[in-house]
């Protein structure tokens, strides 16, 4: 699979074809089936916790799609996004605090865009010290300064809320239509409308001039310098633009919630963005709508049975980097181009082989984890009852079983990965656009 790690170089060369969601069927289709799924979603998982559940995951997607103007579009890698949105987080609290006292005007549906404002206003401040550095040295200044607003958020409780928050109540003012946004349906349609604009808006952001320019810096900031744009001003104009929706992002989380910490500013939110980002793929402009399902829901899923869940997001994080750093979606369309030319079927066995055995080792090493779990912690490390009683971490007979799975899996999967090494130099050296991505697919 060493081979698919050069889906991220390849899919950088390909951004630069212009693609408008006008003048494709295609595309078109690829807009109306994301708002269909945005819209049907309530109606396939209902329930208040599923609801909530999707409510989150909405949220997510405006973060990471946010996160990725400055990862993916102009290569920022940064520590510190959270500032942008927990301080939109806490602008929304208190705007809709004070509408709902009748000291200003703001119904409910226009928090995301107060949240929005007054994170752009901070990285206006910012964004003049991160941006004049790029690589490492923006990295590193942007995880210092979102340890220092985190720091001196705690140092203000009543303002950033603290370890008890700030409560809020989005039930206030005259109803929109009839809709008070009491009930967590209500709320996801509010969050709905905004996740599409946004997520339009940041499409057509990859395509105006800004986004092409920022394009050109991320590969060779010393070429754009030399026709005479400056890479300072084009970052700093990207961080704005990230910054605005991060912080709309976190009013959508306020209104969900009904409440917000100052853990909203924390590196543990900057490195949860960063996670289910590169998870999800920053190559591609769906990948972080990807990565934010997928994140969410193991989540908050593999959390509800095991304590290990941080482990297990670990290493897929891990094994996404070590061998699909383009992400699930990078993968995902390389796949689909291969398939479309009648290429992929050349690869087949040896594909479906490197799959199943990876199923098999993972699940096998997820039964060494929890067996380990189970001995060392009890009771406690076992969420689940039915997957204490199926592993049985007493038995030696079950660790030998568990065990030699995993083993046998892993040299399968060693096995099978050389073979379709082979195999898919040829597809890709037969179909030059299946490896290739886009980052406006």
């Amino acid at each position: 699979m060493q081979v698919l790690t050069q889906e991220s170089a390849m899919t950088r060369s390909d951004s630069r074809r212009e693609l408008h969601p006008a003048e494709s069927w295609r595309h078109l289709g690829v807009w109306f089936a994301y708002a269909a799924a945005i819209c049907l979603a309530p109606l396939l998982f209902p329930g208040g916790g599923a609801i909530a559940l999707l409510s989150q995951i909405g949220t997510a997607i405006v973060f990471g799609l946010s996160y990725n103007v400055l990862l993916g579009q102009g290569g920022m890698l940064s520590f510190g996004h959270a500032v942008y949105f927990g301080l939109g987080a806490c602008a929304a609290a208190h705007g809709m605090n004070a509408a709902a006292a009748g000291s200003i005007w703001m119904p409910v549906w226009m928090a995301p865009l107060v949240g929005a404002l007054c994170a752009l206003l901070v990285a206006c401040v910012l964004g003049v010290v991160t941006t004049r550095r790029a690589g490492t040295s923006f990295a590193m200044i942007t995880f210092g300064i979102g340890e220092l607003v985190y720091v001196m958020a705690t140092m203000f409780p009543s303002t950033f809320g603290g370890e008890t928050g700030i409560s809020t109540d989005r039930m206030y003012g005259t109803p929109v239509l009839g809709a008070s946004f009491g009930s967590a349906l209500q709320a996801y349609y509010l969050m709905a409308i905004w996740l599409f604009l946004a997520t339009l808006a940041l499409y057509l952001f990859t395509l105006s001039p800004l986004g092409r320019v920022l394009n050109a810096v991320r590969d060779n900031p010393t070429r754009v310098q030399m026709l005479g744009y400056d890479p300072q001003k084009i970052r700093y104009r990207a961080m704005l633009v990230s910054a605005f929706f991060a912080g709309m992002a976190g009013a959508l989380f306020t209104i969900n919630f009904e409440t917000v910490t100052s853990e909203t500013l924390s590196a543990h939110q900057s490195g949860a963005v960063l996670l289910f980002t590169f998870i999800g793929g920053t190559t591609v402009f769906w990948g972080p709508v990807v990565g934010a399902v997928v994140g969410t829901v193991l989540a908050v899923s593999v959390a509800a049975w095991t304590p290990a869940w941080p482990l297990y997001l670990g290493l897929f994080f891990v094994l996404v980097v070590k061998f699909a750093p383009g992400g699930i979606a990078g993968i995902a369309l390389l796949l689909w181009r291969a398939g479309r030319t009648g290429l992929l079927r050349r690869a087949a066995w040896p594909l479906a082989l490197v799959v199943s055995s990876a199923i098999v080792s993972i699940a096998g090493l997820i039964g060494v984890i929890e067996m380990t779990y189970s001995l060392t912690l009890g009771d406690v490390a076992s969420r689940s009852t039915a997957l204490r009683d199926l592993l049985k971490p007493e038995s030696s007979l079950s660790w030998m079983v568990v065990v030699a799975l995993t083993v046998l899996s892993a040299v399968g999967f060693l096995v099978s990965r050389r073979w379709l090494l082979s195999r898919w130099v040829e597809v890709v050296d037969r179909a030059p656009d299946a490896g290739m991505g886009t980052s406006h697919e």
